[in-house]
């Protein structure tokens, strides 16, 4: 007993205390390190650390708006919108997007269904930030989704809006198509009305009242559960859909002139001369705009943009022509106004004229004879206008195209329009450092040579002719109205100006049109209706460069692609006309062949129509 009382008095207590020292150094170290890192925590990073853990349970989303709706002057849906099922992954508890797909490959597979290679970077991928993994899926690819569920953690399926564009082709040119906005077109937004992945038009009017038609976004607030699926709204912001769009075009009158063209490449434009409304416009061949609506392949793109017929450019405003005797009626204006002939001066066609050691031929190679205005504008004899070009010259002529609204934009609601060309001596000497010479006046005045027209400019042109010379700027929007079809903005006709020739001269100018159609040896006599209403004039415009001799020409074998365009533009009827139509036909051949009947069964069908709407009311026809 004695022994272990001096064993606890002697070394024991003072390896004990030592002991104990260490310990309690090391835990108030341990202690210590704790309170600092909950000071840390707490302090420094306590809002960085609040807002993490909101956001595992809080999710701000994007609610996409709807698009306003395109109607034709009726009040026909012409584009609308339908729902779109997209795939997006929120990583939260899987970081890499890349063992997603790899199980939505593996799902997909067992149905033999591809899995769209377009997908973000795992570098872009950010915490809680959705990323998209397909648009647009279809029905199939949306129930395997749903069905497991489970098996794919992040994944969540989130459903939008596209485009439906009910027209297809017939009027991929006018309402356009839309897309993704793409970096570039946020760098030119200054207003902060866009933000990646929103949707915006690309083209036709669909781009143009875009800032109308687009709307406005929402937002929500959700709860989300550890998947990332949503359990419960907090709140809400409504989004705002855009405003809807009236059209001056007649879905009828639309179906018409796209059926007539057929196969054919070129143009028809329908307008309402008493006010410059568009009534309907085809360019051919077209493109279908739905493949845009949930983003376009790759392949799609190529065969679109690869396609030598260039079928997205809207030939109506876009593709430039020579006018050939289309143009006839603008020398003829110029020669009157200026008085260098009256309607009864004749000069005689032998079938050629002579300047200097060259011989310009013309169409009639037997001739026309002693001819006055109103009877070569009717047989379209080429030597009378040869004779009235080289009397007026260029400078002047041009100066007259220009008053007919060629060379410049006719400023209608579409983008991509080309102003044409009309060649001065002042144009030459600057594009090419040559003098202007008198053979290419001659080749100018039958609409030739340097010359090049829109469509829409030569019936912007003769439906000031049909009114008596006023030139309204072409219009093809109404009206912009809100979803309950009250007005926004009304688009009222607009007069750009006036033709820079007498009433009485415009007066002889019509009378020649209607006998270009209605009377013996009129070139337009395709068009000829049983009411004689019909005031035209055709035109065949050369593509390449024919030899002087006409055995020559005979002999020389044109490609297709190469061969003469066809024209004809018309207005109807003869006193007070209500419709105007052009017709461009590419390497067609004559324009009276070709294109005229084009012109006519869209003018029966507009007196068709007329009728019947008043008896029975519309007479559209469903796409």
């Amino acid at each position: 007993m004695g022994g272990m009382q001096d064993l606890l008095e002697g070394h024991e207590p003072h390896e004990f205390r030592q002991r104990f020292k260490t310990l309690f150094i090391l835990v108030t170290v341990a202690l210590s390190i704790l309170v600092i890192r909950l000071w840390y925590l707490q302090i420094i990073k306590g809002d960085e650390l609040k807002q993490r853990s909101e956001n595992n349970s809080v999710r701000l989303r994007k609610i996409k708006q709807l698009r306003g709706l395109i109607m034709d002057t009726n009040g026909y849906v012409l584009v609308d919108n339908r729902p779109s099922f997209d795939i997006l992954f929120v990583p939260n508890r899987i970081k890499n997007i890349h063992d997603v797909v790899k199980k939505l490959n593996y799902l997909y597979a067992e149905r033999a269904i591809t899995f769209s290679t377009n997908l973000p970077s795992a570098k872009k991928v950010k915490r809680f930030v959705p990323a998209e993994l397909e648009k647009n899926i279809s029905r199939e690819k949306l129930a395997i989704v749903e069905t497991h569920a489970l098996d794919l953690p992040g994944v969540a399926v989130e459903v939008n809006s596209v485009r439906q564009y009910l027209a297809g082709e017939m009027m991929a040119h006018v309402l356009g198509y839309t897309g993704e906005i793409c970096q570039e077109e946020l760098g030119k937004n200054t207003s902060d009305e866009y933000s990646i992945g929103d949707t915006i038009g690309k083209y036709g009017l669909d781009k143009y009242f875009d800032r109308y038609l687009k709307g406005k976004s929402g937002a929500k607030q959700v709860e989300v559960n550890v998947r990332g699926q949503e359990i419960k709204v907090i709140g809400k912001i409504e989004p705002v859909p855009g405003y809807n769009m009236v059209l001056t075009i007649d879905s009828y009158l639309q179906k018409i002139a796209w059926e007539a063209m057929k196969d054919r490449a070129g143009s028809v434009v329908v307008m309402d001369p008493r006010d410059g409304s568009i009534l309907s416009m085809v360019s051919a061949p077209s493109f279908d705009p739905n493949l845009f609506s949930g983003g376009i392949s790759f392949e799609d793109w190529e065969k679109l943009s690869s396609d030598p017929r260039h079928p997205m450019e809207n030939r109506a405003i876009s593709g430039q022509y020579p006018p050939g005797s289309t143009y006839k009626l603008i020398v003829a204006a110029a020669a009157l106004e200026e008085g260098l002939i009256t309607p009864e001066t004749k000069f005689f066609c032998p079938g050629s004229f002579e300047l200097g050691n060259r011989t310009y031929q013309c169409w009639q190679k037997k001739g026309h004879g002693w001819v006055n205005l109103h009877r070569a504008i009717v047989e379209s004899c080429d030597v009378y206008f040869y004779n009235l070009g080289k009397l007026i010259g260029v400078d002047k002529l041009a100066r007259y195209a220009r008053g007919f609204g060629f060379g410049a934009v006719t400023g209608t609601d579409l983008p991509r329009e080309k102003s044409g060309l009309i060649p001065t001596k002042e144009w030459k000497l600057t594009k090419f450092g040559e003098p202007w010479q008198m053979g290419e006046t001659i080749s100018v005045s039958i609409g030739q040579g340097f010359n090049s027209v829109t469509a829409i400019q030569l019936l912007n042109a003769y439906c000031a002719l049909a009114n008596g010379g006023t030139l309204w700027r072409p219009r093809i929007v109404k009206r912009i109205e809100t979803g309950d079809g009250r007005p926004f903005k009304t688009f009222n006709p607009e007069k750009k100006s006036s033709l820079p020739i007498s009433r009485k001269n415009i007066d002889i100018l019509n009378y020649a049109l209607w006998g270009v159609v209605n009377e013996r040896g009129g070139t337009g006599y395709a068009a000829r209706r049983a009411e004689a209403d019909v005031c035209g004039k055709t035109g065949t415009a050369q593509v390449i460069g024919m030899p002087e001799d006409r055995k020559a020409r005979r002999k020389k074998i044109i490609p297709s692609r190469l061969r003469d365009h066809a024209l004809f533009v018309c207005f109807a009827p003869y006193k007070n006309p209500e419709i105007a139509v052009a017709v461009i036909v590419e390497h067609a051949g004559h324009g009276g062949t070709v294109a005229a009947p084009i012109a006519k069964k869209i003018i029966d069908a507009y007196f068709k129509l007329k009728v019947t709407t008043q008896v029975q009311g519309s007479g559209f026809i469903a796409f």
